[in-house]
């Protein structure tokens, strides 16, 4: 009975061992961090290109325009 004992409690101070190592690491949280700042961003640009994806597709269809009546619309 004792060995049992003894086993658990190596168990238990390994486990506990390893709780406080991880602990200590941060290495993941400033993962997370980065995951949080590369999502705020991509929200961001998402955020801006929907917001002015009208005035940039008026833009562009205007610019193509403006270049097919000055050359003539030889590119047709």
């Amino acid at each position: 009975m004792l060995g049992a004992y003894s086993l658990g409690w190596k168990l238990g101070t390994a486990v506990f061992g390893a709780a406080l190592r991880l602990r200590g690491d941060r290495r993941g949280v400033t993962a997370i961090e980065y995951g949080l700042i590369a999502g705020a961003i991509a929200v961001a640009i998402i955020a801006t290109v929907i917001a002015l994806g009208g005035d940039i597709k008026n833009l562009f269809a205007t610019t193509g325009n403006a270049l097919n009546s000055t050359t003539g619309s030889a590119a047709q």
